[in-house]
C-alpha cells in the first residue's frame, strides 16, 4: 500500500496523517490547517497542497499528531523521498503505455488527484448534507469521483471508520475495496462498524 501511495501521490504517509489529524482536532476552528470556513473554499481548493505544506514547517506538528507513526528503514530508504516515488511511477507507465501515452496518462492522474483532494477539503465543508452535527458535508457525486470521500460529513462522525457509507442510498466504492481486500486477506479490518463520535451521537439523536 505504501509503495502505491509512493508511486502515485509522492506522499509521505507521516505527514499526511499528521495534518490529517490536526484537521480533526481543530475542525474549521483556529489550528485548522485547510479550513474553507476560515480561509474561503476557492483559497483552499486552490491552494490545498500549499497549506499542506506550510502546516508541516511546524516541526512540531509530527511530533505531536504522528508520534505513533516512526519511520522505518523503509521510509527512510524509499518513501521519504517522495520525488524519486513519483519519477518512478511516471517512467513505470512511460514503459508500460508508451513514451507519450504514459506521460499524457501521468499528467492526466496528477490533476486529478490534486482537483480531488483539494475538492474534499473545500467543498466538502461548504456545499451539501449535513445529516450529523459537524461542520463537514456529503456530496455523493464528489463520494463517486474520490472513492467515497465526499462523504466528508459521515468521515467526520466516525473518523475511525473504514466505512464512509451510512445510508442505504450513500454509495461508497473505497469501501467495496477494502472488503475486496479483506476477503482476499490483502488487508485487515479492525473493525467493520460505523463508531461515531459522541458528539455524531447526540446529533443524530
Amino acid at each position: 500500500f505504501r509503495t502505491i501511495i509512493w508511486l502515485t501521490t509522492g506522499i509521505k504517509p507521516r505527514q499526511w496523517v499528521a495534518v490529517h489529524r490536526k484537521h480533526h482536532a481543530f475542525t474549521d476552528e483556529d489550528g485548522d490547517p485547510h479550513s474553507p470556513v476560515l480561509l474561503g473554499w476557492k483559497t483552499v481548493q486552490a491552494k490545498n497542497v500549499a497549506l499542506y505544506r506550510k502546516a508541516l514547517s511546524d516541526p512540531a506538528i509530527l511530533e505531536k499528531y504522528a508520534r505513533d507513526l516512526p519511520d522505518d528503514r523503509w521510509d527512510r530508504l524509499l518513501f521519504n523521498h517522495k520525488n524519486t516515488g513519483l519519477l518512478t511511477g511516471i517512467a513505470i507507465l512511460m514503459v508500460v503505455c508508451g513514451p507519450l501515452v504514459g506521460f499524457l496518462a501521468a499528467f492526466a492522474h496528477t490533476n486529478m488527484y490534486l482537483a480531488g483532494n483539494a475538492a474534499v477539503n473545500a467543498l466538502g465543508h461548504h456545499f451539501g448534507r449535513r445529516p450529523y452535527d459537524n461542520r463537514a458535508t456529503n456530496l455523493q457525486w464528489l463520494a463517486f469521483c474520490t472513492m467515497g470521500e465526499g462523504l466528508h460529513n459521515n468521515h467526520h462522525a466516525a473518523p475511525s471508520s473504514p466505512r464512509l457509507s451510512h445510508r442505504w442510498s450513500e454509495i461508497d466504492p473505497g469501501w467495496w475495496v477494502i472488503r475486496t481486500l479483506a476477503a482476499c486477506g490483502l488487508a485487515t479490518l479492525r473493525f467493520a462498524d460505523i463508531r461515531l463520535t459522541p458528539r455524531a451521537k447526540a446529533g443524530a439523536a
